[in-house]
């Protein structure tokens, strides 16, 4: 008796602790708080087999309580032989097709959600050329240990920070520079490999709520595996839209207004931009681009993005990320020289939108488009009504 307390006390402590530790996390990196479409069903379809498996566990328990209970051997039937059921067709037929309606039951969501998530021809679906052209691609591009986002058709790349509108399907081509990783947003979508050559995958993503969610890599990858992070940043339409605008006027060549800065990008330019890109120049994809470089919150996707944390990179990244492709490719600069570029770099903000904009709760319209010719026919008549009230002038 007193072993079986002993065991119940420790499955008891067990099951409290699991219940506990079920409530750590954080709500932009778990996929059981879904806040994107394709979340969104991978959870509902957790919930099913969930309730499948609750629901067997509570009959199997109930069968077998009611059978110690109600056929336990009784006092006297030492000897007794209880009737022998095996060969029942009726029992056997039960036992059988019960399994296989459950088995139905989580069958045919699974295939549906499976074949709306591989639903990736928007162009081919569009009901307009107006809604064809308002398709948004982004080319992902999965490195040893950074990601890179190429924004189709809108001149616009950027590296870690993955920016998207809300309420809007946004579709990825998912590739890799190097090995096999695999692309995953808990929060807003399934997970996806990201392979080398010509062999790409695609999928989409949809944030229904504003906020800056938590990407990983999810395949082994190298020493710095569980560090290839990024951030997902779901913005309001209107302010995705000012962030694209701000971002194709982005350019190298701007001078920062600070000395130590303006100094910082002379070493930069001299230094980093064999590999590293700033706008759309040079075109390259060594390494990170760092257009936004100022607006990123984090490091290399895992440090604080401050002027010590971009010090010590410079000098030592191997110390933040093992494995990285930058160590032992570039020229070390001095500790002060490190300090100027960190001061540069910290001033690539182009746009006034960032992650704190995805975490205020305001949310901004996309401007409508105007059709074709309509912005000359407003013109022309401003234009006429102008020369009407000259010629009223004059008569006058």
């Amino acid at each position: 008796m007193k072993g079986w307390m002993g065991r119940f006390r420790t499955l008891f402590l067990l099951g409290a602790l699991a219940l506990f530790l079920s409530g750590c996390g954080n709500p932009y990196v778990s996929a059981l708080q879904p806040k994107g479409e394709g979340a969104q069903m991978s959870y509902d379809l957790m919930l099913i087999s969930l309730a499948i498996m609750v629901l067997v566990v509570i009959v199997v328990v109930a069968i077998f309580v009611i059978v110690m209970v109600r056929f336990r051997q009784k006092k006297g039937q030492e000897d007794y032989i209880p009737k022998q059921v095996e060969g029942n067709h009726v029992l056997e037929t039960i036992w059988t097709v019960i399994p296989i309606i459950l088995l139905l039951i989580l069958a045919v969501p699974t295939v549906q959600y499976t074949f709306a998530l591989a639903e990736t021809e928007p162009e081919a679906q569009a009901e307009d050329a107006e809604e064809a052209e308002d398709v948004l691609w982004i080319d992902v591009t999965a490195k040893q240990f950074w990601w890179n986002f190429s924004y189709r058709d809108l001149n616009v790349t950027t590296s870690q920070d993955l920016y998207i509108p809300t309420d809007k399907r946004v579709y990825v081509k998912l590739s890799s520079g190097d090995v096999i990783h695999s692309f995953w947003v808990p929060t807003i979508s399934g997970k996806m490999d990201t392979n080398p050559g010509k062999n790409e995958n695609e999928m989409f993503i949809n944030a229904t709520d504003e906020g800056v969610y938590w990407g990983h890599c999810a395949e082994f990858c190298g020493p710095s595996h569980s560090l290839m992070e990024f951030r997902v940043i779901a913005v309001s339409p209107g302010e995705f839209d000012q962030w694209i605008s701000d971002m194709q006027e982005a350019s190298a060549e701007d001078t920062p207004a600070d000395t130590v800065a303006a100094e910082g990008q002379a070493l930069f330019q001299q230094s980093c931009m064999a590999c590293h890109a700033i706008g759309a120049s040079p075109a390259v994809g060594v390494g990170p681009n760092l257009t936004s470089f100022g607006t990123r919150e984090t490091l290399a996707g895992i440090e604080d993005n401050t002027k010590e944390n971009i010090v010590k990179w410079i000098l030592d990244p191997e110390s933040f990320k093992p494995g990285n492709e930058m160590t032992g490719n570039y020229v070390v600069p001095s500790k002060e020289d490190a300090g100027k570029i960190a001061e540069y770099l910290l001033t690539l903000q182009p746009s006034e939108i960032g992650p704190d904009d995805a975490r205020d709760n305001e949310y901004i319209q996309a401007e409508p488009k105007e059709e074709e010719g309509e912005g000359e026919e407003n013109t022309t008549e401003e234009e006429s009504t102008e020369e009407s009230a000259e010629e009223e002038t004059n008569e006058q």
